[in-house]
């Protein structure tokens, strides 16, 4: 190297040192770098894919390799545009109620506590409760409901969700999958805190993608679903930490709740989230499904509120209300939900004017909760083939859907070729992840 080139280098980095030991230009050079790191990640949202992983419930980047997807390759479809039913963006204060509730989890009372020792840490922990809280978005629920109806559905239908958003897994997607399988032009409402958000638009921009209508609400229980109801008051005096929760976590009861009144103020179709529908709900109106029969008098047994469908007003919806305000237990599982709807249909069977149906256990609970991991499980030998083949023919003959009993089900694996496995493949629009 010449003197002259090695003279230069060096008053280059005596210059460079020099004028890195200036502030001025410490801290210009540390701004720039923040902002290309900030224009780098925008640039790289906004070329974000809308392919959607159930595995992880977000939008993935289309080059990202799924090395867990490799066994069972996910259905491609054509991107389309965006249709008017999709839910709201959310605001900055919408995103800040999302990370709240999705770091709370359930509220879970504590074991082995007396009544008082309960009430004690429910009132305590009532200003976390997220779900009992009124704001500006709790407001416009109605108007967003009519909003959202007020297209051409073939049908309305309702699901509940109080879950933070993260759980909404493959099981639950596949619920909505089939419900539009069955009903492309039907419109569904998730009445759900922690769906509306962010988050939950992810989850349900593959649907809404595809022309679904498909919407998750923030409910608003005070100024509008509970009001002028027998809910009002239990509401009121569970709020003002007065009425002892139960064992139960509240979200379970308040579910049982919703439902009711939801259909009470607007009518229509109530289905959970572990409910895969197979046929269409075309023609059935008032009607309510036996989970189980006498097999001799084939007269039901007990019903289940896993499916309600009821129009507007109707007398029987404002019975099971009036029952869950004044009989409240959250002590006993069941007892302010499938319990409670068979006390009242009991109670009423004989009654004039309430005009509604029981439909018998294959309409909606072909299999019992106890008998569901057969479902789950692929044929072993050839007798359990026979067996399979026979059940998918009788569910396709005398099924509108099938319970899928979560809390037993939740964790069992569908086995490729199983009856699970074949009905989610017929009735899924997506199909990813069934394995």
């Amino acid at each position: 190297m010449s003197p002259k080139k090695m003279s230069q280098k060096m008053f280059d980095y005596r210059l460079l040192n020099r004028t890195a030991k200036n502030p001025i230009f410490s801290t210009i050079s540390f701004a720039a770098i923040l902002f290309l790191i900030y224009t780098d990640s925008i640039v790289s949202n906004l070329s974000m894919s809308t392919t959607f992983d159930l595995e992880r419930n977000e939008i993935i980047d289309p080059h990202e390799t799924d090395h867990n997807s490799q066994e069972q390759p996910a259905l491609e479809f054509e991107s389309t545009t965006l249709n008017t039913t999709a839910p709201l963006i959310p605001t900055q204060e919408k995103v800040v109620e999302e990370e709240d509730s999705e770091t709370q989890g359930p509220l879970i009372p504590p074991d082995n506590v007396s009544k008082q020792e309960r009430l004690v840490w429910f009132r305590r922990k009532l200003p976390e409760l997220e779900i009992l809280k009124s704001n500006d978005l709790t407001r416009q629920f109605h108007s967003r409901v009519l909003e959202f109806f007020n297209t051409d559905c073939e049908a309305q239908f309702f699901m509940t969700w109080i879950a933070p958003a993260r759980f909404f897994g493959r099981r639950e997607f596949f619920a909505l999958e089939g419900l539009f399988k069955a009903q492309p032009t039907g419109c569904l409402m998730i009445l759900s805190r922690s769906l509306d958000s962010i988050r939950g638009y992810r989850i349900l921009k593959p649907l809404v993608d595809r022309g679904f209508r498909i919407n998750a609400v923030t409910p608003d229980y005070l100024a509008f679903l509970f009001k002028n109801t027998p809910a009002e008051a239990w509401f009121e005096e569970m709020k003002s930490g007065n009425k002892d929760p139960g064992e139960i976590p509240i979200a379970q009861n308040l579910s049982n709740l919703m439902r009711l009144v939801v259909l009470y103020k607007y009518g229509g179709v109530y289905l959970d989230t572990d409910f895969i529908v197979l046929k269409p709900f075309s023609g059935l109106k008032n009607l309510i499904g036996a989970q189980s029969i006498n097999m001799e008098s084939k007269s039901w047994t007990r019903l289940n509120n896993a499916v309600l469908i009821f129009d507007v007003n109707h007398p029987l919806l404002l019975k099971f209300i009036e029952e869950f305000a004044s009989t409240f237990d959250g002590n006993k599982w069941g007892h302010n939900g499938p319990y409670l709807v068979s006390r009242v249909v009991e109670r009423i069977r004989e009654k004039p004017g309430y005009n509604f149906t029981v439909l018998p256990p294959m309409a909606f609970y072909p299999v019992d909760w106890i008998r569901i991991n057969r479902l789950f499980q692929k044929p072993a030998n050839e007798d359990d083939s026979i067996w399979a083949q026979a059940k998918l023919l009788r569910l396709s003959r005398e099924t509108y859907g099938i319970h899928l009993w979560n809390k037993q089900t939740r964790n069992l694996r569908i086995e490729e070729g199983s009856v699970m496995g074949r009905l989610i493949l017929e009735h899924c629009i997506l199909c990813q992840h069934i394995y």
